[in-house]
């Protein structure tokens, strides 16, 4: 007879580990006891403080206020990320979260601004994002507040300190029915069918539960030491492998996205809080050194050259071949890794929350329940991996060895059949529950200069002078409204 989980063990803490408890403990700490064991050696990696917009209702649902949450962690508002240098020098570009457009004259947006250009020149497709222009007026109001207006369609993430976030959690979960204890794992005592049994701690004693969750960074203690699950390499798909992030004095009116500017050999990344910047260089080892990407780092940081201030962090990008093995889950670094470059590193820690406790199983743990896990895990991490490879190969930079290598990658079978889908005739393939839109998609092939090659014969008939002069009137609107808008440190204070 299948008998019900009653505890759950995660290794490691950090934003992995302790989101993981806040959201079990929440969730099914009434029948299930939640224990966490962190290692006193490890702090959090904190690679970036960027988020994506599921990020905002994981707060709410957590029962956490989001002003004082706010407060609490540092935080800024995020509507989007300013790329700047990515398609060729003195390019620049903007994912904006949110819609781009509305439907003209029963159409889609995006092939009636083409056809308009018929017609003469438009504004350029991110005057029609409501978050392109609040950021770029350094302007915001919660778009939710604001339905049915020009700025309805608009959406936000935040940025936060990495450290500052854990702070919060743990204070989340020491209301929780959870414990949690400071203790290192050395071993761990497994069945004949492979289950997890116990962990053996440094001590000697043993630390038994019915299912554990591997959140020990990227050393995936439980699932490379001892479930021996294999790594799948994308290296061949994403060039950079290091990292390198320091701190810089807060700017005096923080932007309302991050910045990610391409360099020589990979690009840097600028995240606004409140008191202080977050920098950072994404970089690969093959064409640059740890000391030069510090000195380029500290350059544009225009901080002194300290190494103490910068850590370098090497990483392997790519996932577990399976993410549930058995009795044991991986989460967060321990699952895989696909650089910062979108902040989605949070995002794919809390859907695998959200699929485990879809497919929470018994103490048995059906092998199917494990399958379907895997099975949606790993689309999850393809469409990340896609969407980020399509800023790199796309480029058209030949001023380094870098980016022309970039353009010799081999592109996925995935990602090619979205590129040939929209270049075909500017359509996309759209899924119900991907984390990108057709609006993020359609915002990194506009910034790499990919086009489609026919408009959609759903347009043809259309006139493109009254097309012309409806889209004049839509980013007027925009605009219009956007002024009226408080700035974000005005807004901060209204809701203090």
């Amino acid at each position: 007879m299948s008998q019900p989980l009653t505890s759950i063990t995660i290794l490691g803490g950090g934003t992995a580990g302790w989101l993981a408890a806040a959201i079990l403990s929440q969730e099914i700490g009434e029948q299930c006891h939640i224990h966490l064991i962190e290692s006193p050696d490890i702090g959090t990696i904190g690679l970036g403080e960027s988020t994506v917009p599921p990020f905002v209702g994981l707060i709410k649902s957590l029962g956490l206020d989001e002003t004082q949450f706010m407060q609490q962690t540092d935080a800024t508002y995020k509507l989007g990320i300013e790329f700047v240098d990515w398609r060729v020098k003195h390019s620049r570009f903007f994912h904006p979260f949110g819609s781009t457009g509305a439907k003209i004259l029963r159409q889609e947006f995006y092939p009636c601004w083409l056809k308009a250009q018929e017609h003469g020149p438009v504004a350029p497709l991110e005057d029609f994002s409501p978050c392109q222009v609040m950021a770029k007026q350094a302007r915001f109001f919660p778009p939710q507040l604001a339905q049915h207006t020009p700025i309805g369609g608009a959406n936000y993430a935040l940025h936060v300190d990495a450290e500052r976030l854990v702070a919060a959690l743990k204070q989340r979960c020491s209301s929780r029915r959870l414990t949690a204890q400071a203790a290192r794992v050395v071993s761990a005592k497994q069945q004949d069918n492979g289950f997890i049994e116990a962990l053996i701690l440094e001590d000697g004693s043993e630390h038994r539960a019915d299912f554990f969750i591997d959140c020990s960074g990227f050393h995936s203690v439980l699932f490379s030491r001892f479930l021996n699950v294999d790594f799948c390499d994308w290296s061949r798909f994403l060039p950079c492998n290091r990292a390198l992030a320091t701190r810089t004095p807060s700017q005096a009116r923080p932007h309302l996205y991050t910045q990610a500017k391409a360099s020589l050999a990979g690009w840097r990344w600028a995240i606004p809080l409140r008191s202080r910047t977050g920098m950072g260089y994404v970089y690969s080892s093959d064409f640059i050194s740890d000391d030069k990407a510090l000195q380029e780092l500290c350059s544009s940081a225009q901080v002194p050259l300290n190494e103490q201030q910068a850590r370098v962090l090497p990483f392997a990008t790519g996932h577990r071949q399976v993410f549930w093995q058995h009795n044991c889950l991986a989460l967060g670094l321990a699952a895989g890794f696909i650089e910062p470059l979108e902040a989605t590193a949070i995002h794919l820690i809390t859907r695998g929350l959200d699929f485990f406790l879809r497919f929470l199983p018994h103490k048995q743990c059906d092998p199917s329940l494990a399958r379907a896990y895997n099975l949606r895990m790993s689309k999850d991490f393809l469409e990340v991996r896609d969407f980020v490879q399509l800023h790199y190969v796309k480029s058209q930079r030949q001023d380094s060895a870098f980016w022309r290598h970039c353009q010799s990658l081999p592109i996925s079978d995935s990602l090619q059949e979205r590129i040939d889908l929209f270049t075909a005739q500017g359509l996309m393939d759209e899924r119900s529950d991907d984390l990108f839109r057709p609006s993020s998609w359609l915002a990194i092939f506009e910034g790499m200069g990919i086009r489609p090659r026919h408009l959609s014969p759903k347009v043809a008939h259309l006139s493109a002078a009254l097309l012309h002069q409806e889209l004049t009137k839509t980013a007027a609107a925009i605009d219009t409204m956007v002024q009226t808008l408080p700035r974000q440190e005005e807004f901060w204070r209204r809701e203090a």
